[in-house]
């Protein structure tokens, strides 16, 4: 079989083998898309209502939409008249290997993976289809990013046992080959009675669901004889006797499900599934989360450690201060400071210079004449101080690190007003000399004013010119 083409599909390996035939990995031809390929045994495909029972089964399957059903893809024989299936192709875990690698799951997995198959099993129920194998080897667990737990479970084997059409108290087939064992039938099913309902299903459910929280079925005996007696007259033991930890109201589902009589046990697979919500909100909650992690606290810098900070940021450059309207302005960098001093006092210096030169330009004539007269140089006034430089604004603490702006350009020179340079000319006059032959000044008793020094007459000689103090000049003179 290994190699060989069954329809459009070619055997790659041996995936297992059942009570009615073996699984097969294949890949369609075309598509290349893996696949499960079911193969009868040749015996039952030579028995004509197995095979009309089996394909039965098959298109009822592929008429239910339910994310939770395996699917089918085709069906039909093979050249030596072997019928087959075509199925979905799993890639995860049953749940009884599950069970073996963990001995029991968390109350809240077992009934988040039961919750589901409930839900599929709704929809199976409500296209007349009763499963009647539900057990933990066809529950298969596979990844799904799309629901809750990142899993979703797989349905498998619809009817399979019912169409072998032994005596459901045979463990094994003629063939020797386990396909079905009565630890999870309902009461019903083990009697034989020929006519069953959805609620089969719902006990045998209750079974898995009480093996996935205990690690072990509801039953355990030696014998399929003892499992049979066991369902028809033993009551299920209690989960919280057996799981420490297990809340009483998921008990409670459970006791329900494997009531005795169909009539005492949940009506309905979405009845079932809502009492599992119900459980799932209220006994199942997940802890709160703990508190949350405390912030760090922020990192408050004084003014000159801020400043520093963000001048080594951004290269010891360019700063940013906070103007008074709450604006970022730019600061100057330290080179820029310094160059606008020196431009202020180059400034100065020009406006002084222009100051001293008109004022050498206006009262030149004078001066030379009263050198000449006199014999002696005149007296030169020094310029000016410079104006001091402006003091740089204080440095707050940056903000923001803008680039800085272009320095401004230097202010023209103001030429001084004509009251200062009337005032510089005045300074710089000849003064008289004192004539000997003047009349002394007398004092005015009448009005008190201090003595007045007479002037020399017009026409004296300059060497009878008396130096006169130019502070008492009137304007004008």
């Amino acid at each position: 079989m290994i190699g060989s083409t069954i329809g459009t599909y070619r055997v790659l390996r041996a995936l297992g083998q059942g009570g009615m035939g073996t699984v097969y990995l294949a890949e369609h031809v075309l598509l290349g898309r893996p696949v499960a390929l079911k193969v009868l045994l040749p015996r039952y495909s030579m028995d004509q209502e197995i095979v009309r029972r089996f394909f039965n089964e098959a298109r009822t399957v592929t008429s239910i939409s339910d994310p939770g059903i395996v699917q089918i893809f085709d069906f039909g024989f093979h050249t030596d008249a072997s019928a087959y299936l075509v199925m979905e192709y799993l890639e995860g875990e049953p749940l009884d290997a599950r069970l073996r690698r963990h001995g029991r799951l968390l109350p809240a997995d077992a009934v988040r993976l039961v919750r589901q198959c409930a839900g599929s099993l709704a929809a199976v129920h409500a296209k007349g289809i009763i499963h009647r194998d539900l057990k933990p080897e066809n529950l298969y667990a596979v990844g799904d990013p799309a629901v809750t737990g990142g899993e979703r479970l797989k349905i498998l084997d619809f009817g399979i046992a019912k169409l072998i059409g032994d005596d459901v108290a045979t463990s094994r087939t003629r063939t020797g080959v386990l396909i079905g064992t009565p630890i999870y039938m309902s009461p019903e099913q083990c009697r034989g009675m020929g006519v069953l309902d959805f609620r089969s299903d719902v006990y045998s459910l209750g079974c898995v669901l009480f093996a996935l929280l205990a690690g072990r079925p509801p039953f355990v005996c030696q014998s399929s004889g003892e499992l049979i007696v066991s369902h028809l007259r033993e009551p299920a033991p209690s989960l919280m006797d057996l799981v420490p930890g297990v809340p009483r109201k998921l008990d409670d589902i459970v006791q329900c499900c494997l009531a005795k009589e169909p009539a005492a046990r949940y009506p309905s697979m979405q009845a079932l599934a809502h009492a599992l919500d119900l459980v799932i909100a209220t006994a199942l909650v997940p802890p709160p989360p703990g508190p949350p992690a405390p912030m760090p606290a922020p990192v408050v810098l004084a003014a000159a450690d801020r400043s520093g900070a963000i001048r080594r940021a951004a290269g010891g450059s360019v700063t940013t201060l906070r103007g008074a309207n709450g604006q970022a302005v730019a600061a100057p960098a330290p080179g820029t400071r310094r160059r606008r001093g020196w431009m202020v006092a180059a400034g100065a210096a020009a406006v002084a210079a222009l100051v001293l030169g008109a004022a050498l330009r206006g009262g030149g004539e004078r001066y030379s004449a009263a050198a000449a007269a006199t014999g002696t140089a005149p007296t030169v006034v020094d310029a000016p101080p410079a104006p001091p430089p402006v003091p740089a604004a204080p440095v707050a603490a940056p903000v923001a690190v803008d680039p800085a702006p272009a320095p401004p350009a230097p202010a023209p020179a103001v030429a001084p007003p004509a009251r200062e340079i009337r005032k510089i000319r005045r300074a710089h006059r000849p003064r008289p000399q004192e004539d000997e032959h003047a009349t002394p000044a007398t004092p005015d008793h009448s009005t008190g004013d201090p003595a007045t020094p007479a002037r020399a007459p017009r026409g004296a000689a300059p060497e009878d010119l008396v130096p006169v103090d130019s502070a008492l000049l009137e304007p004008g003179d």
